[in-house]
């Protein structure tokens, strides 16, 4: 199975156009080694050849570009097969209105979420207008195909998130995913957003290959702390990195081949590459994701 990064950062981007922190300032001059990235989503495969999206951000245009293997062949015959929904969030599905040239669209998501973008926020009611589009329901906990040689299983997030949609279902607003290789039986988990790593979180993590989970902020009064927002990690729905309640306390110890963090907010230090907190995941063996990331697991 192969993983492909296409954006690495949180909603807004690294750098996000309304900021001028500090590290979307070293970002736009040059001053410190980091590097742009684009809000996250990755693209799964079994054989290079069917690819199935997990989120669509804004930049999925942009993404699509960067990635050869995701260009249309034939004339017209388009490499991915489906798109996958962690949540409803702009960030992770905007881009399926970029996409609403296609012959039609399928669309993996749980009921919770299904609701909130056709009554919520109207993406899905928005998108039939222009493309087909089939829902298929993800039923956290049960083991679905999802091509050939690919299966998937979701897990609930429990969150306590404000809904800014009211009305969908509490259970299965946040899910992650277990993607597995049925050939060699070798699992990706994909966790961009979860607000506790709870002991169920945890055993759904345990025996995977690679792990590409939320490494939004790395304190969780960051971005109060910058002046930025009064909300902290938590309050947005994400589990800092640092601290004793930190996932990196939690995920550090866990044998995971590949341990990954992604969605990464412009405040968060990680993202610049020789920082005292990037060189602290370095020592811990966890590493930053970056857009163009490719993995074979």
């Amino acid at each position: 199975m192969w993983a492909r990064v296409l954006g690495s950062a949180a909603g807004g981007g690294f750098p996000q156009w309304n900021c001028d922190c500090p590290r979307c300032r070293a970002v736009r001059d040059g001053s410190r080694p980091c590097v742009p990235r684009s809000q996250s989503s990755i693209a799964v495969s079994a054989g290079r050849q069917q690819w199935f999206l997990i989120n669509a951000s804004p930049d999925i245009q942009f993404q699509i570009e960067a990635f050869g293997a995701l260009h249309p062949a034939d004339g017209s015959v388009t490499r991915m097969q489906s798109v996958l929904l962690t949540d409803a969030e702009l960030d992770h599905t905007l881009g399926l209105l970029l996409m609403r040239e296609g012959r039609g669209l399928e669309i993996h998501a749980t009921e919770s979420v299904y609701e909130t973008l056709t009554t919520g926020t109207g993406i899905l009611r928005t998108l039939e207008g222009y493309c087909p589009v089939t829902w298929r329901p993800v039923m956290p906990g049960t083991e679905m195909m999802l091509g050939e040689g690919l299966s998937y299983r979701a897990f609930d997030v429990p969150t306590t998130k404000r809904m800014r949609f009211p009305g969908a279902a509490e259970k299965g607003r946040v899910v992650g995913y277990r993607i597995t290789d049925t050939a060699s039986q070798r699992s990706l988990v994909y966790l961009p957003g979860v607000q506790q790593i709870t002991p169920d979180v945890l055993e759904e993590l345990a025996g995977s290959s690679a792990l590409l989970v939320d490494g939004t902020c790395w304190r969780d009064d960051e971005m109060p702390g910058l002046g930025l927002a009064s909300k902290t990690s938590r309050d947005m729905g994400h589990m800092p990195i640092d601290g004793p309640d930190g996932s990196l306390e939690l995920l550090a110890p866990l044998p995971v081949d590949r341990k990954i963090y992604i969605h990464i907010n412009n405040t968060n230090p990680i993202l610049i590459d020789d920082s005292p907190e990037r060189l602290s995941l370095d020592r811990r063996g966890l590493e930053v994701a970056v857009d163009g990331l490719e993995l074979e697991i």
